[in-house]
C-alpha cells in the first residue's frame, strides 16, 4: 500500500505546523501505518479512496505528514500546515484535528494527548483579558493560594439562603464562594435574584473584614442568555462569571471573551471526563486546556491529585504548566483545584501544585462538625499553616476549627 500521508523523514517547522501527538491503537487486522496514514488523511484533505479533485498542489501545501510512528508505544505525531485551520476558531480546530477520525472503523482506540500550536496561530486568539496575576493582585494573595468554596447542597437553596451561607464563608476566611456547576436559574434559586443577594452578602463582607471578596455566579446557558446574565452580573458590581466551558462550547467561551465585560471568566470543566478520562481514547486535559487559554478562561478546573476526581500528578502539573507557561504574549490561566478537598489534605496539595491556584472546598468546609462559618476558618486555617510551613497538628492546638476537622475528615 502507498502510505501517502506517511513521512518519516519529515522535519516539520514548529513555525509553519500544527503538531499533533496521538495514542493509537488499530482495529483488527489493521496494520499501525494503515491506522496512522487514515488519520491524517481525514484530518487533514483525504477521504476513503482516491479521487480525481485532489491535486498535487493541494497535497503538497495542505496535506498532514505522520512524522514519527512507534508502534512499541502506540504513539504517532501528525504535522499539519497551520493554514488548514482558521485563525481564531477552536471548533474549526476541533473539528480538523479531532473531528472524523474518532469516527474511522481502522481504529480501536485513539487519543489525541497534546499539541504543539505555531505563534501566527496563538496570536490569533485574544487569550485571557485578565490573568492569573491580576486575580492574584486583586485579592492581595501574593504569597498563598485563593481559598474558594463552593455552596453546597449543589441545588435546593433559595437565593437568600445561598447568600446567608456565602457571607458566612466570606467572613471566615474564604475569597471566593461560588455556584456549583448545575445551579444556573431554576425555579427556586432565580439567577438574578441570586445575584443580588449574594453580592449584598459579598459586599457586606468585604465592609466587615477589610478584604475583597467575590462571588462566582454560574452564567452558562444558550449563549444569548449567558451575554445576558454576564451583563447584569457586570450591572450590579459582580466580579466574576462561570462557564460550564464544555456542556456551553467553545463557541460561547470566546463570545463571552470578546465581549470584554472586565468580569473574570471562571470555567468549570462539567463533562470533562466524557472526553478525557479513557487514557486510550478521546482529547487529553492538556489539550482542552491550552484551548481554553486560547479562548481566554481566566481561571480553570484542573485537578487535585489528592482530592476525589480522577487525574494523576503528572497530567495535573503538566496542565497546569500549560496554563502558566509563557505562550506568546497570552496572559497566563490560574489554575483552580477542586473536588474532594478538605483541610486535612491542604498541606500535600500545597506541596504538589505550589500556591499559585486557587483551592476550593466543597464538602470539606460545610460538612464541618459546627458548621459552614467554622468550616470556613478550618481552611483557611490549613492554608494558613501550610504556607507558614507549620504542621497542621501543630497548628490545630491553637485553632479549634481545624483541629475539628482534622479529627472529623
Amino acid at each position: 500500500m502507498n502510505y501517502k500521508y506517511i513521512n518519516l523523514k519529515f522535519k516539520p517547522n514548529p513555525l509553519k505546523f500544527v503538531i499533533g501527538t496521538f495514542y493509537l491503537e488499530p482495529a483488527k487486522n489493521i496494520t499501525f501505518e494503515q491506522a496512522a496514514n487514515e488519520i491524517a488523511a481525514e484530518s487533514s484533505i483525504g477521504t476513503w479512496t482516491a479521487i480525481t479533485t485532489l491535486t498535487k498542489k493541494i497535497k503538497n501545501e495542505l496535506g498532514a505528514s505522520v512524522f514519527y510512528l512507534k508502534p512499541q508505544e502506540n504513539i504517532i505525531k501528525i504535522a499539519y500546515p497551520v493554514n488548514l485551520f482558521e485563525r481564531g476558531n477552536i471548533p474549526q480546530f476541533l473539528s480538523n484535528s479531532a473531528g472524523n477520525i474518532f469516527s474511522v472503523k481502522l481504529i480501536k482506540n485513539l487519543k489525541l494527548l497534546d499539541v504543539q500550536l505555531p505563534p501566527i496561530y496563538i496570536k490569533s486568539f485574544p487569550g485571557p483579558a485578565i490573568g492569573a496575576n491580576e486575580i492574584k493582585k486583586l485579592f492581595k494573595a501574593k504569597n498563598r493560594p485563593l481559598i474558594g468554596a463552593i455552596i453546597k447542597p449543589k441545588l435546593g437553596l433559595t437565593p437568600d439562603k445561598q447568600a446567608e451561607i456565602a457571607y458566612y464563608c466570606f467572613k471566615n476566611g474564604i475569597d471566593i464562594v461560588k455556584d456549583d456547576e448545575n445551579l444556573t436559574n431554576q425555579n427556586f434559586n432565580q439567577f438574578e435574584k441570586r445575584v443580588i443577594s449574594c453580592l449584598r452578602a459579598q459586599k457586606k463582607a468585604e465592609k466587615e473584614t477589610k478584604e475583597i471578596k467575590a462571588y462566582v455566579f454560574n452564567i452558562t446557558a444558550e449563549t444569548e442568555e449567558m451575554i445576558k446574565r454576564a451583563k447584569f452580573v457586570k450591572k450590579h458590581g459582580g466580579k466574576i462569571i462561570m462557564i460550564d466551558v464544555i456542556t456551553a462550547g467553545f463557541s460561547a467561551v470566546q463570545t463571552i471573551r470578546k465581549k470584554n465585560l472586565g468580569l473574570i471568566i471562571h470555567a468549570h470543566r462539567a463533562m470533562h471526563s466524557a472526553i478525557t478520562r479513557n487514557p486510550k481514547h478521546g482529547i487529553s486535559m492538556l489539550v482542552l486546556a491550552k484551548l481554553l487559554r486560547l479562548a481566554g478562561v481566566d481561571q480553570l478546573h484542573t485537578g487535585t491529585v489528592v482530592g476525589k476526581m480522577e487525574g494523576g500528578k503528572k497530567e495535573v502539573l503538566n496542565t497546569n504548566k500549560a496554563l502558566t507557561c509563557k505562550w506568546f504574549g497570552l496572559k497566563p490561566v490560574l489554575p483552580i483545584a477542586s473536588g474532594g478537598l478538605h483541610p486535612k489534605l491542604v498541606p500535600e496539595l500545597i506541596k504538589i501544585l505550589g500556591k499559585n491556584l486557587i483551592i476550593n472546598f466543597g464538602g470539606g468546609l460545610h460538612g464541618h462538625p459546627h458548621g459552614t462559618a467554622c468550616g470556613a476558618r478550618a481552611a483557611r486555617q490549613a492554608v494558613d499553616a501550610a504556607c507558614q510551613g507549620i504542621s497542621l497538628k501543630k497548628y490545630a492546638k491553637t485553632h479549634p476549627e481545624l483541629k475539628v476537622a482534622l479529627d472529623h475528615f
